[in-house]
């Protein structure tokens, strides 16, 4: 078995819905310890967002600072898997098993490449949450702080996100679009529908918010962004009389955004579309949008997929969001993982191969980060 498929196997047995803590970075520390790490565990917060469990590992004290950031936690496996999700099983040349692709598979191919990086080429650490696929509250963003506070700055992160398509390599992510949630919130008075004029309908209102929201076109994309996006996701009135006029309406939008825009210009223009018909809005603004232009760090990426797999990558900004939208604020941010193909699916697999391919890349491309 290789090496990176033995790692995967063993962190994939380790069930850790988000938000993750324990037995999954028990694992993980067993496995970074042999190889000179010193290892920095801690967790934070309280519910509903945590507990959440994050890790610091580092290697080197000087010279230039390469830096690889994942997470341990997995969405819920779901019903209807072949075999049991947290039993990592090969079969068909395919690694089944929850978190194989998204991302366990992609952080054992690092620490595989651990093996041939030689350890005095420079500082590396690992970043690694027990909270990405949730709120993310105190996840990454915990760790950046640690990070800023102990004046440990990387020169060069990469996450290892899935962002191979048709086959390893095909894409890497030098960006990502912004994201931000609202709800719009409109208050009426009840009344009989028989007597509209002893009532304030909030559904007229809100369908007045929406219909001007909806007619907005943000912008046309940029060089590296496609066009920013408004979709309305939920309507809710809770009105189960049909001769009553509802007292309060509510609306969900999410848009997700190009460098054109920040977060709270956008909330402050879709509450200013929302106060002319007596509407309020509350807002989460999951993250901005970033971009690490083309330069020296995707053409090392590029370079290393080149020599090892032997295909010319497409840098791309599509796809939601992940946690390099934290990372962006350190230092110079790429993407790089697995085929997507399977994950948070039921069934998700990695190819056997790909495991051991993406080891090579990711050796060369710290080696060659290091070296710099």
């Amino acid at each position: 078995m290789s090496r990176a498929c033995d790692i995967a196997k063993k962190l994939i047995e380790c069930p850790s819905v988000t938000p993750a803590t324990g037995q999954v970075f028990d694992s993980l520390e067993s496995l970074l310890k042999p190889l000179g790490f010193h290892v920095h565990r801690f967790i934070e917060g309280d519910a509903p967002d945590g507990p959440v469990e994050n890790l610091l590992a580092l290697r080197g004290t000087s010279g230039s600072h390469f830096a690889y950031a994942g997470h341990v936690d997995v969405v819920p496996p779901g019903d209807g898997w072949s075999g049991d999700p947290f039993t990592p099983e090969i079969r068909d040349a395919l690694l089944y098993g929850r978190g194989a692709v998204d991302m366990k598979g992609s952080i054992a191919s690092f620490i595989a490449a651990l093996d041939i990086i030689p350890s005095d080429s420079g500082i590396i650490s690992l970043i690694i949450t027990g909270d990405e696929e949730g709120p993310a509250t105190y996840g990454t963003q915990s760790i950046i702080r640690y990070m800023k506070e102990h004046n440990i700055v990387p020169d060069l992160c990469l996450v290892g996100e899935p962002t191979s398509v048709d086959r390893l390599g095909d894409m890497i992510k030098i960006g990502r679009r912004g994201s931000v949630n609202m709800w719009i919130n409109v208050e009426g008075m009840q009344g009989h529908v028989a007597y509209p004029h002893l009532a304030d309908n909030p559904i007229t209102k809100l369908t007045a918010i929406m219909s001007e929201i909806e007619a907005i076109q943000l912008d046309e994309g940029t060089d590296w962004f496609q066009p920013s996006n408004i979709e309305f996701t939920d309507l809710t009135v809770g009105n189960r009389a049909h001769n009553v006029i509802p007292a309060k309406a509510q609306a969900r939008l999410s848009i997700r955004f190009n460098d054109k825009h920040s977060g709270q210009q956008l909330v402050d223009q879709m509450s200013s579309i929302a106060q002319q018909y007596g509407g309020t809005i509350d807002a989460r603004i999951s993250g901005e949008p970033f971009l690490t232009p083309p330069g020296e760090f995707s053409d090392i990426i590029s370079k290393a997929i080149k020599d090892i797999v032997g295909i010319d990558t497409q840098l791309s900004t599509s796809g939601g969001t992940s946690d390099a939208r934290f990372l962006s604020a350190l230092c110079p941010v790429v993407e790089f993982g697995l085929r997507n193909a399977t994950m948070h699916k039921l069934d998700e697999a990695a190819e056997v191969e790909d495991l051991d391919m993406l080891a090579a890349i990711y050796a060369k491309i710290a080696t060659a980060a290091l070296s710099r």
